[in-house]
């Protein structure tokens, strides 16, 4: 039997569990930003005056300042410091909350290639570039861009890397008791013994004077307790500060010049940098050791996760905890964020999954794994072998467990740029999750 226009409508709408068609009520706040954004300054005028519900979102979401700023400016008018900062600051919400749906529900590709020889463990991400290594006698620096490695840092037969951050313009990498630095003209220094040696480090972390204002430190987080600072123009120690009675297991700066460290007896220190005085100890609630530990300078947050899958958020300005959550039953080794992000935060740890969290409550956007079932297309550019694959939600009420260990190596580390996650393995590829609408 054949249907009239009518009657082939209605049947569609009941077969998709449709009544009544399509209503952009039913949008989110968050999409509507998103396709407003890709509007011109008129075509956003007129869509004011479509509906209140339109008109609301625009005006919330100051799209309209942004644009008109814009305008302004291409036209060559000019615009007042306030209003300039008025137009960033629109562009960079929307920047924002685009990363924040990507990340929560967008779709995910998976670009993978062979960075070492061996496997490594760590990476770090600025700039558009990714510093890998730690594992084998080389780090390198690669173009997020074109997977180009475009310098390599070698280190001496003597000494294996522990850790390393970076900056443009050098590397500072920890040499089990010995603070090495790479230029990016490939110069090397290593710190002379009578002032690089330290009790075993475990953990390095780096501020450039671009940030903070003052000469670049270097700060060690030692197996005795201590973190020592080291002056990067005079190649020196200068401060030893007693932070835990345990070893020091990773570390973060803020710009105001305090150092955060974890510990392995589940707890935060936190010491002014000028004074060399303790600030604060933010205590766990288990006796579970810190294993990674981040700051988020826009909220003044800091997030910590343990060896027991616990992660926890202490408010900084007050020095309470906002909330904790067990999102795992096994170690998690790494969580980031984007600096300016104040929405979400990137987890990895021993079972492979990579979560996304809500940094201000705890909850659990997503978990996310590697579809290894699938069939692997591969591209090769003039630099590398890059292999892709797809990335897959986990339902809310699945079991980790049942996931094969195959989709799923554990995460060691992991670095959050916008729209994407970059992940080492312990293995000689690097990943990077690629999230989009």
């Amino acid at each position: 039997m054949e249907h009239g226009p009518s009657g082939g409508s209605t049947a569609m709408r009941r077969r998709s569990g449709l009544r009544g068609g399509t209503r952009m009520e039913w949008l989110e706040h968050d999409i509507l930003c998103i396709i407003f954004s890709f509007l011109d300054f008129f075509d956003l005028v007129r869509c004011t005056a479509v509906c209140k519900s339109w008109n609301a979102v625009i005006r919330k979401s100051e799209l309209l300042q942004v644009l008109y700023f814009k305008l302004r400016r291409d036209s060559g008018e000019s615009t007042s410091s306030g209003q300039r900062k008025s137009m960033e600051f629109g562009l960079q919400e929307v920047a924002m909350k685009y990363h924040r749906l990507c990340l929560q529900r967008g779709r995910i590709d998976i670009h993978q290639w062979k960075a070492h020889s061996v496997g490594v463990d760590q990476c770090r991400m600025k700039m558009g570039l990714l510093l890998t290594g730690v594992g084998d006698k080389v780090m390198r620096l690669w173009s997020l861009d074109s997977y180009k490695c475009e310098e390599e840092y070698y280190i001496p037969d003597t000494a294996s890397v522990v850790d390393f951050d970076f900056d443009e313009s050098k590397i500072v990498g920890l040499l089990g008791s010995r603070v090495g630095i790479w230029t990016r003209n490939g110069k090397r220094s290593i710190f002379p013994s009578r002032e690089g040696t330290f009790s075993k480090g475990l953990c390095v972390r780096y501020e450039n004077a671009h940030f903070m204002y003052i000469d670049p430190d270097a700060v060690i987080g030692c197996e005795d307790g201590t973190a020592r600072v080291f002056d990067m123009y005079s190649q020196t120690c200068s401060r030893i500060i007693k932070m835990h009675a345990g070893p020091v297991t990773c570390l973060a700066l803020s710009d105001d010049e305090l150092i955060l460290s974890g510990s392995s007896l589940g707890s935060v220190s936190i010491s002014d940098l000028a004074s060399d005085q303790r600030v604060a100890r933010l205590r766990s609630t288990d006796s579970a050791g810190i294993r990674t530990l981040c700051f988020n300078p826009c909220s003044h947050l800091v997030f910590a996760g343990t060896t027991v899958g616990y992660t926890y958020c202490w408010d900084l300005r007050t020095m309470k905890s906002l909330w904790e959550t067990r999102i795992s039953s096994n170690v998690l080794y790494s969580l980031s964020h984007l600096r300016s992000d104040n929405s979400t935060l990137a987890v990895g740890g021993i079972d492979g999954v990579l979560r996304v969290l809500n940094q201000n409550t705890g909850e659990v956007l997503s978990r996310c794994f590697i579809d290894d079932e699938r069939p692997i297309s591969s591209t090769r550019n003039m630099h590398a072998f890059i292999e892709k694959k797809k990335g897959i939600r986990l339902p809310e009420d699945a079991e980790v467990d049942r996931i094969p260990r195959t989709c799923r190596p554990p995460i060691t580390c992991l670095s959050v740029g916008m729209k994407k996650v970059v992940t080492a393995h312990n293995s000689k590829y690097i990943r990077m999750w690629k999230f989009n609408m």
